[in-house]
Formats: C-alpha cells, structure tokens, sequence
C-alpha cells in the first residue's frame, strides 16, 4: 500500500473516533440532570466512563474525608427537603452522583432500595432536579468526578460530624 492511500485510510479512523466522540459528549449532555438507573442505560455507561475520577481520589485518597464529605452532602439534601416541605425520611436508594469540575452537580442517578419507605419516586427525582440545581459541593477537581454510594434518611449525619 502506498503512503497516500495509508493517510487517507489514517485520516478516516481519525475522523471516525472524533465523530464518536463528539456524538458520546452530545448525547452525555442532553441527558436528563436527575433519572433513575436502568433508564439511558447507554449513555450512563458512556458518563462513567467519560468521568473516571472517584470523590476518593478528589480527597487525595482519604476514606474519612470522602465519607464526611458525602455524609455532609446528605445532611444538606436533608436540610434542603425541610425548605422546600420534602418529606425524605424513610427514602433509602443507591445513588451516583456525577459533579462538574467546580463541584456543580451534573448528573444524580439514583435507584431505591427494595426496604426504601413505599412513595412516588418521580416526585424524589423532581425534588432532587431542584437541589441540583441550587447545591454545589465544596471541592472541585480539575476534570468531572464521581461517587457511587448508598444513601439513608434520615442520615444521622449530625451525629457522625460531633463524633469526628
């Protein structure tokens, strides 16, 4: 095969991988800020992949800062459902929450727990749309970062700060 032909067959893969990629970033952003797992199954894959980066690694590897970290975050969606008349007690699901750089959250997916309090998760999924949209968590990170956790309410996570 001579150069030429290999250029021409090299600029084609590359604009092939720019064009999946492009699609995977385009299809990533239109996703719904809040939904639940199981639903955009594909373009949740593609979000854990396209944001590698753990809440641990933010807090340079430290479990104890990740999980008061993430606890304080659960008290202030605690603190934020008595704002707006939410009631959260009882709420037990599994959540990713998937922040922007400057700690703006991006995506919040979650899923409840089979011993979860009996209620309609679309309305948790509307109350969770309105903290997105007003909560940022206090560290940030050169690039997206991610947590995958379990979540409880109430999270007793006043007594878990007084503790520490």
């Amino acid at each position: 095969m001579d150069l030429e032909k290999f250029y021409i067959k090299l600029l084609g893969f590359v604009f092939v991988i720019l064009q999946t990629t492009t699609i995977n970033a385009t299809v990533i952003d239109s996703l719904p800020s809040v939904f639940m797992i199981g639903e955009f199954e594909l373009e949740y894959e593609a979000m854990v992949v396209d944001c590698p980066e753990m809440l641990l690694s933010v807090c340079d590897q430290s479990m104890d800062e990740a999980y008061k970290k993430w606890l304080l975050m659960l008290k202030d969606m605690e603190d934020f459902s008595d704002t707006v008349n939410f009631d959260i007690r009882g709420i037990k699901i599994w959540m990713n929450i998937f922040w922007n750089a400057d700690g703006t959250i991006k995506h919040l997916v979650f899923y409840p727990k089979p011993n979860s309090r009996n209620m309609d998760f679309e309305e948790l999924r509307i109350f969770f749309m309105k903290f997105v949209k007003s909560y940022t968590f206090d560290k940030s990170n050169e690039t997206c970062f991610s947590h995958y956790g379990s979540a409880k309410f109430p999270s007793f996570a006043d007594l878990f700060i007084k503790s520490n």
